[in-house]
Formats: C-alpha cells, structure tokens, sequence
C-alpha cells in the first residue's frame, strides 16, 4: 500500500511528508535544466529548504493570514515552492493562467487583492508591469527570470535574492513564521481559483484547506498511487485538477512530480521522464487516437486487418477482466503478440511504464476510452468542477464503462433532480465500497461535500445562485445514474432550443465526431433556428492526404473537393439519428480554436458564444432562406 501521511490542511500535508523523508534522496520533484538539458532531482529537505526561505521573505513583506498572493507561471519547482510557502503563512494563493492577457491580469489582482506576485518569465513580468500601473496595492512582485525593459516603479525582487533575504529572515522570525503555519485550520481559506470562464470576468472559487485536502484523500482512495510512481506534470497547475494531482501525489508517499518543459514539449518529455501514470484532458488522447488513425489508414490492407485483429483482441481480454473471468491462455497469447506488434510502439512513445492514464476536464469520447484500455493501457474518466475542489466522480481503474464518469468519490454526495417537476430522481453517496446499483433518469446534477467551495471571492449573489435552499451546489451539468455510474449529458446552458421547440445538447453529437481523422474541431449551432449546422476546423494534413488519395492534390482545404468529403461524413451521421438532431448545412474554417485566439478556454472549451459571434458571417449564411 502507498505511504500515507496524517494532515487537515496543507502546511501540515508538506511537513509531514518532509519528516517522513528527512534525509532521503528520493526525489519530490523532477525538472529539466535548461542549460545542462539534464533532468534534475529535488529532494523533499531541498525543496522545504526554500519554501521555508521563501515564506519567509513573504512574511518580511507582511504577508500574514488571509493575504493573497498570485502566481503567474507554468509548471516548474518555483511554482510548488510558491504555492507551499503561501499556504505556511495561512495565506491565499491566486494562480492565474500564463495564457491571459495583462487586462485580465490586471483584473484579477484587483479583484482578489492580491498584495504581492511571482512571475516565471519574461513574457509573463511584462504582463506584471502593465498590470501594476491599474494596482498600485501590489506592493511586491518576484520574477524567475532575468528583469529586462521594465519600470523603475516596479516593485521588483528576483526569484534568487527572494530566497537569500527570505532564508534570513526565516531564522530571525522562526517562531511567528511556524505560529501562522500552526495556526491554519481546515475552514481556512486556502486559494483562489478563477474560473476561466466562456462569457464575461473570471470569478474567484473560494477553496478551504478542507476542500483540498479531502478531495486529494478521496482520489488517493479511489486510484493506486505509489511512492515507486512517477507523475509528468503539464497541465496548468492553476487548474483545480492538476493542483489536487499534486497534492494526492504528496500524500501517495512522495510521488516524484516531473515538470514537462512546456505543453508543447510533452511528446518529447514522456520517452524521456517514463511516468507511470498520466494524467490529461481528452484532447490530448483524442490526438493521440487521431494519429493512430491516419498511419492505419494509410497503411496496406494488410496492416489494417492487423490493426484490427489487434483491437479486437484486446477488447475481448478487456471485457473479461472487466467481467472477473478468467482470460484463457489461447486468448492471452493472442494478445500478447498484439500488443507487442501493434501497441508496444504507443506503449514507448508514452515512456513505456504507464501503468494507467486518467482524463478530465471535458468529456472523453468512449471509443477513444475502449481503444485506449484494448492496447493495454486503462483510461481512467473523471467529472468535476473547479467549485468542487475538483474531483465528483471517477471511474474505477479496474472495471470502468466507457461513457461514464463512474463512481461518486468517498465522502461526496451526488444527486439527480428532475429538470422540470425538481424533485430529487435519486443520490448516491460515495464510499471505499461497492455503491449502489442505482439507475435514475436525466436531470440536473446536484452534489454536497467537503469538497464543495465556499463560494465565489466578493460576489454573494452570483454564490447564491449557485446553490439551493437545501444547500445543494448545482453542478449546471445533465446527467443520471445507471447502475451506480455516473453518465453526463451536457451542460444546461449549452442546451439548443430550435425554433421548433426541441431541447438538444450538442455535445454527445459534437463528440460522434471528435475520432473522424478529418475533423480536428467542431462546434453545432441552433439556438433558436430551424435546424442543426455546424463550425468544422479540418485536420490539415489528414485532409491533405484524404484529398491527394482522391485525385485532387494541392486542392483549398475549404473548397469544393473538401467540402464533399464532409458533405458525405454529415450525409452518413444524419441517416441513423431523428430529424431535429441532423446537420443540415456546415462551413469550413482554417484557423483552429485556440486559447490564443480567445476561442478556447485555458482548459481547452470552446468559447461557444465567442465563437458564434466570430463566425456570425458564416452562421447566417447556413440559415438564409430558411
């Protein structure tokens, strides 16, 4: 069993898994250093070594309970140590995503109050200078990187001179610096995390050491985590769901945490860290799945029945264990040879050692997720909100179904309430055992927990709103149970009522065709209109490649021979579904959605409102005559 230590809150996670390391080599973080290009080890006495020195150069700034400090940086040690030595004062950390604007930097510092900010590079202080001309309250700001055109009225320290003052000022101011630290409690505040948000300003989430904690005791019971793992880092740490990964790794008995070098650098990062378990959104194995796809496909025949066998088999040695029988030895070395002619090669570009592979933050196709599981690699599918700290649901890794979420976590309670009459369709309340086998019809998901946030930072109404008169958070997400499985549906607000009057969620369409190796991204549109259409991003070289096999090489990716290629996909799809749920029209679009363009949430949604007035042009152009 994993080594688990006692802690209610974060400092006291941190110190008690430094005690129990104390002269250990074993590593709690990894990173690559840019200029030997070597990965390097930082020990659990390294690592509290400068968060104590940082929390004390906070403290010398007057830091003290209840203050927030922001943090604008991606995956790196510098980001744990901030995070930690904020939290051994009792004070909030706000971390901001690396992809937003200086506006919105800005906003957000006003809005949380945050009186000091750590900045990772050079990009990112240039935000922090302009931001500071809007917050003359922010009275510190540390820059990881070297400080170059930036104004005299910065408040600027750099990250190395935080450290050797805060080392000082630690000794001198030992004892108050451990009474704050002491002092926190489970109902304390711990961070603000600001929703990335489709419409509007981000809001502030209001998460207590209680929520944090439990939610990360929760998933350590609910997944095998191990000293012996190895966790590669890479999604924004100022996402909910990458921070509890963290913690739960901490309190797994000092899972080494990898900082990948970048998000782009992934693909190269995992042959080189070889983790042993991933964790991701979709569209990373989406991907994934998609390059699989297009190398079969242009592959002989030979190679796709192959290919095929392949699937199949493990499908079938998938479906037994899920079962609990027994997979028989003509079985067993059928896929033994499998997954050494087909999937060993995704096994090394993985790292080779991936042991399971979690996914969050949007909903993963169940094609991709039974793929995944057949080459031998279990895709374990989470549900939650940044407002729950984050984790509701998770799939057991030893028996998950696909299209689901699984099982509610121990110690959260999951209710379905009927979207018209309100009366609760059923709950389930998550523990170590088996749950019920419960099976209820759609309605609005409802849930209550420790996990559940306090509220939104400044904002009672909109809090108010979020929460109903028996103290159920409203999830805004559809879904039901079925046998005990948590299925979601779709998010109210992006319910389409046609002119006709039918209700209809795009995103179960939208994901039958997330794995065409044709389509890289795509949005339906219908609110209010006749019929269903929908925005199409074409994959741009799997298009390129379908084209050429055609006769028609060099051809517009939007123009008339591609678009016949996706009038048949659409053609296809709308034969087998009722008729307020078919495509009637489309339009091609070359440039993809992306958190740059403002078109994606930093959590890689769709900004569909964004979107729809971005392309307002094309979307009338479908319904003309109409």
């Amino acid at each position: 069993m994993p080594t688990v230590v006692d802690f209610g809150t974060l400092p006291e996670l941190f110190e008690n898994v430094v005690a129990h390391y104390a002269g250990s080599d074993h590593p709690a973080l990894r990173y690559k250093d840019k200029a030997t290009k070597e990965w390097t080890d930082v020990t659990h006495d390294a690592l509290a070594e400068d968060v104590r020195a940082f929390a004390g150069f906070l403290y010398a700034q007057g830091v003290r309970k209840g203050d927030r400090v922001a943090l604008l940086s991606e995956n790196r040690p510098e980001w744990a140590v901030t995070d930690l030595a904020v939290q051994m004062l009792g004070a909030v950390t706000v971390a901001l995503y690396t992809t937003v604007p200086a506006s919105q930097v800005a906003y957000i510092l006003q809005d949380s109050g945050a009186t000091a900010l750590v900045v990772s590079t050079g990009l990112q202080l240039r935000k922090a200078d302009k931001a500071h001309e809007e917050c003359p309250e922010l009275q510190t700001v540390v820059s990881m990187a070297e400080p170059r055109k930036v104004r005299e009225a910065l408040p600027l320290t750099t990250w190395e001179d935080a450290l050797t003052a805060g080392a000082r000022a630690y000794e001198a101011n030992r004892a108050e610096i451990e009474a704050l630290r002491d002092g926190v409690t489970p109902d304390d505040l711990a961070v603000l995390i600001y929703t990335s948000g489709t419409t509007g300003n981000p809001k502030g989430v209001m998460l207590t050491h209680r929520a944090l904690c439990t939610n990360a005791q929760a998933a350590h019971t609910a997944l095998d985590i191990f000293e012996s793992d190895i966790h590669l880092s890479f999604l924004p740490l100022s996402h909910a769901f990458e921070r509890t990964c963290g913690y739960t790794a901490m309190l797994a008995g000092g899972t080494t945490i990898a900082y990948a070098e970048s998000i782009d650098a992934v693909s190269k990062n995992l042959p080189e860290v070889r983790p042993t378990v991933l964790i991701s959104v979709p569209r990373v194995f989406e991907k994934v799945y998609a390059t699989i796809q297009k190398s079969v496909s242009e592959g002989s025949l030979l190679k796709k029945g192959i290919f095929s066998w392949a699937v199949d088999t493990g499908r079938a040695v998938a479906d037994r264990q899920r079962a609990g029988k027994t997979v028989g030895p003509i079985l067993r070395g059928q896929n033994a040879l499998a997954q050494r002619l087909v999937f060993s090669a995704l096994h090394e570009k993985l790292g080779g050692r991936i042991r399971y592979a979690v996914s969050g933050g949007a909903a993963l196709p169940r094609e991709i997720g039974e793929f995944f599981e057949a080459a031998g690699l279990p895709l374990v599918e989470g549900y939650g909100l940044t407002e729950t700290a984050p984790i509701l649901a998770a799939n057991p890794v030893e028996a998950p179904i696909y299209g689901t979420v699984g099982h509610v976590f121990p110690g959260v309670t999951v209710a379905i309430r009927d979207l018209h009459s309100g009366h609760i369709l059923g709950q389930i309340t998550g523990t170590e055992e088996d749950p019920p086998d419960l099976t209820t019809g759609a309605g609005e998901i409802l849930a209550k927990g420790p996990n559940i946030m306090e509220g939104y930072w400044k904002r009672p109404g909109e809090t108010e709103e979020v929460f109903d008169a028996d103290g159920w958070f409203r999830t805004g997400d559809v879904g039901r149970f079925e046998g005990g499985y948590l299925r979601i549906t779709d998010r109210i607000k992006h319910m389409i009522v046609s002119r006709g009057g039918k209700n209809i969620y795009p995103g179960p369409i939208e994901e039958q065709f997330v794995t065409n190796p044709l389509i890289e991204q795509m949005m339906i549109v219908g609110e209010g209109r006749p019929y269903l259409t929908a925005l199409v991003v074409p994959a741009d070289d799997a298009l390129r490649t379908e084209l050429k096999a055609g006769g028609h090489a060099g051809a517009a990716l939007d123009g008339e021979q591609a678009r016949a290629l996706f009038e048949g996909i659409f053609r296809d799809y709308s034969k087998g579904v009722a008729s307020h749920e078919k495509i009637r029209d489309f339009r091609l679009i070359l440039e993809p959605f992306s958190v740059e363009n403002e078109l994606l949430t930093p959590t890689m949604k769709p900004k569909r409102k964004a979107i729809e007035v971005r392309y307002a042009a094309l979307v009338e152009g479908m319904y003309e005559g109409a």
